[in-house]
């Protein structure tokens, strides 16, 4: 009799909804069916956090109890996932924040990094979290060892002011730009990077209101990773595939994202590590990479010298792997004086860490597969640094307050080398 009630009980409620509340229905709605109707079909109007504080639509519920039984309902009732997408979004995002921490409904990234410092320290403390309970996760233990460069960055650039502005770093740019012209020429500093040439010329025309508009935009960005990817990776750990095979219905993610998580889930080394490196790849791509190129078009030569300058000082935390600045650093070719060529390398970076392609070259070469080796190769080391305070993870890099010192290095280890014309050409 139990069950017979059940089923007449979702019958009338998937009727109810079905029929849009009460349009065409002889007897009036349920209460339940009319709350579940007001949540079916809405937008994901905040699935970019740039559009403001909170969760992905502003008339959901901020209760995971609230949330999970309007779920069941939607279900219960034969509902199609795709009609309760916001809803299933917004309760596992509403879980994970929960688990982490965070006050969901409070967090704004535009508020700036030292408003935002203690969701920066629980949401990458919870990445690690999940790493060190869950081997498979690779994801969440590279976000969160990286986590502490990035937001350590972030308070850097905040809290010392405008670091641009100040004396040091667009000279020290410049003293770059003009020793390349005195050993190799105009057609050498022709051939440096943009952003180092946008750092000498617009680095002293940075302002506090431009600074603050790029750490709210990277804010967002943070916010944005945190509430695509620990839903899935929430609803992973609590009900395993078939939660992320509701995502897929729901028009979440694609094939491709369901696919990433069986292959985390298979057990197999090379799978785990091509499932996690398709989350990354999403994150880099899907999730803010139209946002890295809002990033460095910010006011022109602006935005191309901050976010040059944000690469170039970076010094990711995974052992092994070496600083953007290292990987594919510039190197010019130019004809001395006497008609012999040469070769003109520089320590710094041949390209710009907002532009996705060179950026995921370096990903896929650099972090994935050391990562890779420390989670099967080094645990234990892997595993003590990850149980660190988070604070002190994110203390220990504060890397943009050594830029001028970082130019200043470089300008001291330029050299030019004489090569045969074959090697140039």
């Amino acid at each position: 009799m139990r069950r017979a009630g059940v089923l007449i009980r979702a019958g009338v409620l998937a009727a109810a909804v079905a029929l849009g509340v009460g349009a065409g229905f002889l007897a009036p709605p349920s209460a339940e069916a009319q709350d579940l109707a007001r949540y079916l079909d809405l937008p994901l109007v905040n699935r970019d956090a740039a559009n403001g504080p909170g969760g992905v639509n502003p008339e959901l519920p901020y209760a995971a109890d609230e949330l999970r039984e309007l779920l069941d309902q939607a279900r219960a009732a034969g509902v199609a996932p795709s009609r309760y997408a916001a809803l299933l979004y917004q309760y596992w995002l509403v879980d994970v924040t929960d688990k982490a921490g965070i006050d969901l409904r409070s967090w704004d990234p535009r508020a700036g990094a030292e408003a935002n410092r203690e969701n920066l320290v629980r949401s990458y403390s919870y990445y690690e979290q999940l790493q060190l309970a869950h081997r498979e996760l690779q994801w969440a233990g590279m976000g969160g060892q990286v986590g502490a460069d990035f937001g350590g960055g972030l308070l850097d650039f905040e809290l010392a002011g405008n670091v641009f502005g100040a004396p040091g770093i667009a000279e020290s740019a410049r003293a770059v730009v003009g020793a390349v012209e005195q050993v190799a020429g105009p057609q050498a500093v022709a051939g440096l990077p943009r952003g180092l040439a946008a750092l000498a010329e617009a680095g002293s025309r940075v302002t506090p209101e431009d600074v603050h508009y790029l750490i709210g935009l990277i804010m967002v960005m943070q916010k944005n990773i945190f509430s695509d990817l620990m839903p899935m990776h929430d609803a992973y750990v609590a009900e395993g595939l078939p939660a992320l095979r509701e995502f897929e219905a729901a028009g979440l993610f694609g094939d491709d994202i369901m696919t990433a998580w069986r292959d985390i889930a298979s057990g197999e080394r090379d799978r785990v590590a091509d499932g996690n490196a398709a989350l990354l790849r999403r994150e880099q791509d899907w999730v803010i990479g139209r946002q890295w190129d809002q990033a460095r078009a910010y006011k022109g030569s602006v935005g191309e010298a901050i976010t040059y300058a944000v690469g170039a000082a970076g010094s990711p935390s995974v052992a092994g792997v070496r600083p953007p600045r290292e990987f594919d650093p510039v190197r010019i070719p130019f004809t001395m004086a006497d008609g012999r060529p040469a070769l003109l390398t520089l320590p710094l970076p041949e390209w710009n860490w907002s532009e996705l392609d060179p950026r995921w070259n370096y990903i896929s070469t650099e972090l994935l597969p050391k990562y890779k080796d420390q989670v099967e190769n080094n645990w234990p080391a892997l595993e003590a640094a990850m149980r660190i305070p988070y604070e002190v993870q994110m203390q220990s890099h504060r890397p943009l307050l050594n830029i001028p010192q970082l130019f200043a290095s470089a300008l001291g280890e330029l050299q030019v080398t004489p090569v045969d014309a074959a090697a140039v050409s």
